[in-house]
């Protein structure tokens, strides 16, 4: 579970009520996984796994807009950081999913989490520095 700080700000509102909507869905992510009560998990994997998706393309499209309107130095980074991590969404592999949900699902959370925190206090922090 990964847990909204205040030290994630960046005094951006709509950037920071899309990163807590990132975090919202990375907590579903977790939920299901803590679910003991279905059994089959893979459409809700599937699901939520797309909505991540599209809403983290969405996101990078606001914030790369907003990088460019204040002419960010560092915005070619920042974009080849959120093309690594569509890439690395694209790789998701649902056969997998299939086999082994739990396991799986907690290494997709492990990966969503860990990006998430990180690019914000290390990449995001430096836009509005």
């Amino acid at each position: 579970m990964v847990k909204w700080e205040d030290d994630y700000c960046l005094g951006v509102e709509s950037i920071d009520e899309q990163h807590k909507e990132l975090f919202n869905i990375a907590n579903r992510i977790y939920e299901l996984l803590k679910n003991e009560l279905i059994m089959d998990k893979y459409d809700h994997i599937v699901e939520i796994i797309e909505e991540l998706k599209k809403y983290t393309v969405y996101h990078f499209k606001a914030e790369e807009e907003y990088m460019q309107s204040i002419g960010y130095k560092k915005f070619l980074s920042q974009k080849v950081a959120h093309n690594d991590f569509l890439e690395k969404m694209d790789s998701i592999d649902l056969d997998k999913i299939d086999n082994g949900h739990n396991e799986y699902l907690l290494g997709i959370l492990d990966f969503v989490c860990e990006w998430l925190v990180e690019h914000i206090i290390k990449d995001d922090k430096l836009i509005v520095a």
